[in-house]
């Protein structure tokens, strides 16, 4: 990228930019975005140019353009970025640059095949992320200039993976400075963003040349002798656009016009041939061959092979090696191989100028030839979608052949572009249903709807065998809990189950039934779900892997329920195998999903089998990163250690876990799944903590209150939040959210205390105004917990009961309730026990203990309690 002509009124931003270089420079290596935009030909790609140059001597510099025509090559622009960078190592050394990140970004970049399960987009970003801080150490300890040009034209993933970037730049010695056309730009925001909202962007709008640069720039190039009128003119004519009063001085230099005032009635015909319909007419002036090689240069858009070009406009090396010197002449293309055009604008009209037939049949050659190049369908996917439909089975298994390939390099909606291109084909009815599925799946990540949309028409029309039928229908149901529809997931499962022969696929739908039926808020009939589940699980060993997921949803049921905890643990056993999941059930196997492993462990969580649970979300944050899921599923498992440690009573390390998982859930979207269950687990966190005004500001920046979604929360979304009213002292809207969250759970039989805790909270919230139902409520929760067996519960439950108990009978409670939770792995809860059994007692040295405890845990204000209540008694005393 080298400046082309010297740069008029340009000195601010010139400015912005040297103040960036410079920052990026200095001791700090403060890094940014700077972003430049303006109408086509105002002057982008040469202030890049000039960008670059005063940055050459003290930064590396990786510099790429996006194109019109390629915006549906995945990492088009990315790999335009770093390939010239990888290509200074040899094989082996790109393997060690990658580390652990080589199986999920390097097939993004056109370096491995790919292998292993189909990578989530965030977590190809996230490997690039790496390569690009990697490399960047090992060319030179220089800080690194990335440079985008025409960024309104990059890639879907390209632009995705900029705006993930350059929301880092704060951690990173990089400057990323990029340029766009504003208005083609927002129309394309949705397929990525810009990197809005960095908080080191600055943002130049460029503006067209004044009268005074443009008679300077006249000057420059036609001598002083240039008059007024004249250069005033070309400003009238160009409208102070730098490219076409550029273009306009060098047809005035063909012409050997005077640049004075008897030549300006000349200037505006001169100007319309720079542009539109006048560019193509001078093209046509030089030739049939020149034209047509022209159009093949059009369609093949970027990085322009002669021979390829020869090829599609169908003339030998010698003609093709005559038309380029002549379009180069005219300054229509640059470059020897490849060319590229000398604007954007030329490009643009030569492209339109095709006639529409010719164009279609040209990107279809161009299809054929890249294939017979043995590049393959992905990279002929583009000159593909240009096609017309004409009933091509062949093309039909091409774009088939090429969504497969996108989605195995991390491009789900360039796999979305070709198959639905297909669709319009359109193929043959036995295949539809399987392309429609095909579809679903793509989509599944990107657009729940979509992928509900697609599955359903799938499942609606005859061609699916019995196996992709069952699959069908599994993601189906699926994309409608992710798209807050579990009920309807249900019954697509209940349905299809019932149209299935006995065997594997029907236990497979069978279990996602049951598990989607009790994943949901609010049932019709829980208990009666629970005995059917009962029936078909309890007498089964685990054998296979639809077993397994049936004991694994019976546990999770039962540990809901508060069913006895060996009963639970042992279900739990049966499901797994050798005390891990089996192969086909782990956290990265697509046919059964995430979704059993999870069950498990929160199920070990509740039942006190903390380190079980810690193995299994250890194994899930391990399994998503060397996969690449870091997207939502890396959020959700950072959640699920955060569940432990809150379990465990380590309430700092819970809450770091919970904040980076909201963090990588806030990378993904808004109002995911995982949202709510970081935040309610991260606002009880913070309660235990003591610092209620930080639970309500994460409560109130995920919108956690009603309405809540259709699909349960982890723990219990109602009870967190009547627990955050209690700590602010709001107490009739704490004691009115708990007692629907028991009115939610009673009637379906769950009653496990730990995992909804309402009944003690809501006994603690009535017991001044209402003792005696707060007393029943505390008895009926001892019950439940003796019941359910494990030492937290039973603790917990009896910390409750002794509130309203005689003083004598509340501390012989209260040392049961220490005995047991001391036995547990819940330190905090075990906190809490010493705290009041101190205070029951008047004991300075139990409440030393309870301070010493709390402090262990990280629970910060019940410390400072037990402290002040231990002075206040040796004060007394």
């Amino acid at each position: 990228m080298k400046p082309s002509r010297p740069l008029y009124e340009r000195d601010p931003e010139l400015a912005a930019a040297a103040q960036a270089v410079d920052a990026l420079c200095g001791a700090q290596a403060v890094g940014g975005l700077l972003i430049f935009s303006g109408e086509a030909g105002i002057g982008k790609t040469a202030l890049l140019a000039e960008i670059e140059t005063l940055a050459a001597d003290r930064c590396t510099v990786w510099s790429a353009r996006g194109g019109e025509t390629v915006t549906s090559v995945p990492f088009h622009v990315v790999r335009q970025l770093l390939q010239p960078a990888l290509d200074q190592f040899p094989p082996d050394e790109v393997r060690s640059l990658f580390g652990a990140w080589y199986e999920v970004a390097a097939p993004a970049l056109g370096l491995a095949e790919p292998t292993g399960p189909q990578p989530d987009p965030q977590g190809v970003r996230d490997g690039i992320d790496w390569v690009v801080a990697r490399l960047a150490s090992r060319l030179s300890h220089r800080p690194l200039l990335l440079i985008v040009d025409d960024a309104h034209w990059a890639d879907g993933e390209s632009l995705a993976w900029l705006a993930s970037f350059t929301a880092r730049l704060g951690e990173l010695p990089v400057l990323v400075v990029q340029a766009h056309r504003p208005d083609e730009l927002a129309a394309r925001k949705a397929e990525g963003g810009n990197g809005g909202g960095h908080p080191a962007q600055v943002r130049v709008a460029l503006r067209a040349l004044t009268p005074d640069a443009t008679a300077e720039l006249v000057r420059a190039a036609l001598g002083d002798h240039a008059d007024d009128p004249f250069c005033r003119e070309v400003w009238a004519v160009t409208g102070g656009n730098p490219y076409e009063a550029v273009e306009l001085v060098a047809k005035v230099q063909d012409r050997e016009l005077p640049p004075l005032e008897e030549s300006a009635g000349l200037l505006r015909e001169l100007g319309a041939s720079a542009r539109g319909s006048g560019l193509v007419a001078r093209l046509e002036r030089l030739g049939t061959n020149a034209n047509r090689f022209a159009w093949a240069a059009a369609v093949l858009g970027t990085d322009i092979s002669q021979d390829l070009a020869a090829t599609l406009a169908g003339m030998s090396p010698a003609e093709a090696a005559d038309c380029t010197a002549r379009l180069r002449d005219a300054r229509i293309v640059s470059g020897f191989d490849p060319l590229e055009f000398v604007h954007p604008l030329i490009a643009t009209a030569v492209y339109r100028s095709i006639p529409p037939a010719t164009r279609t049949a040209m990107h279809g050659r161009a299809a054929w030839a890249i294939a017979r190049a043995g590049l393959g369908a992905a990279a002929a996917s583009r000159h593909l979608l240009e096609v017309h439909p004409d009933d091509d089975q062949e093309l039909v298994e091409q774009l088939r052949e090429a969504a497969g390939q996108h989605l195995a390099v991390g491009a789900p909606e360039a796999a979305r572009r070709c198959l639905e291109r297909a669709l319009r084909e359109p193929p043959r009815h036995q295949v539809r249903a399987t392309l429609l599925y095909e579809l679903g799946c793509a989509t599944l990540l990107s657009s729940p709807p979509t992928t509900v949309q697609h599955l359903r028409a799938a499942l609606d029309l005859p061609g699916l065998d019995d196996d992709v039928r069952v699959d069908a229908t599994f993601r189906l149901a699926a994309a409608l809990s992710h798209n807050n529809q579990l009920k309807e997931a249900a019954l697509a499962l209940a349905a299809e189950a019932g149209r299935t022969a006995p065997g594997p696929g029907q236990m497979r739908l069978q279990a996602a039934h049951f598990m989607w039926e009790g994943m949901q808020a609010a049932e019709d009939d829980g208990p009666g779900r629970s005995r059917r589940l009962a029936r078909n699980a309890d007498h089964l060993t685990g054998k296979d892997n639809a077993e397994r997921a049936l004991l694994t949803i019976r546990a999770f049921d039962a540990m809901l329920r508060g069913e006895n905890s060996q009963l639970v643990i042992d279900l739990c056993e049966r499901a797994l195998v050798d005390g891990r999941p089996a192969r086909g059930l782990g956290w990265t196997d697509t046919e059964w999903g995430f979704e059993f492993p999870t069950l498990v462990g929160i199920t070990y969580a509740f039942t006190d089998q903390l380190d079980r649970a810690e193995e299994l979300f250890g194994e899930a944050v391990r399994a998503f990163e060397i996969s690449g899921w870091s997207g939502a599923h890396l959020a959700f498992a950072h959640t699920l250690l955060g569940l432990v440690h809150r379990r465990r009573g380590r309430l700092a390390e819970a809450e770091g876990f919970l904040r980076e998982g909201l963090r990588l859930a806030d990378r993904v979207g808004s109002g995911l799944p995982v949202h709510w269950d970081a935040a309610c687990l991260l606002i009880d966190t913070l309660l235990a903590r003591g610092r209620v005004s930080e639970a309500r500001t994460i409560a109130d920046r995920y919108h956690f209150g009603l309405p809540y979604p259709s699909a349960m929360v982890l723990p219990d979304a109602p009870c967190v939040r009547g627990r955050l009213l209690l700590a602010e002292g709001r107490t009739k809207e704490a004691v009115t959210e708990l007692e629907a969250a028991g009115q939610a759970l009673e009637p379906r039989g769950r009653f496990n205390g730990i995992w909804a805790p309402w009944a003690g909270d809501l006994a603690r919230a009535l017991a001044d105004d209402d003792p005696a139902r707060a007393a029943q409520l505390a008895t009926s929760a001892r019950v439940h917990a003796e019941r359910f067996g494990t030492e937290t519960a039973i603790g917990e439950a009896l910390r409750c009961v002794s509130l309203f108990a005689r003083p004598e009978d509340a501390q012989h409670l209260l040392a049961d309730a220490v005995r047991h939770l001391e036995a547990s792995p819940s330190a905090y809860e075990h906190a809490l026990a010493r705290f009041d059994y101190g205070i029951a007692i008047r004991s300075p040295k139990e409440l030393a203990r309870a301070q010493k405890l709390a402090t262990a845990c990280g629970a910060e204000s019940l410390a400072t309690r037990a402290h002040q209540a231990r002075a206040s008694i040796r004060s007394a005393e």
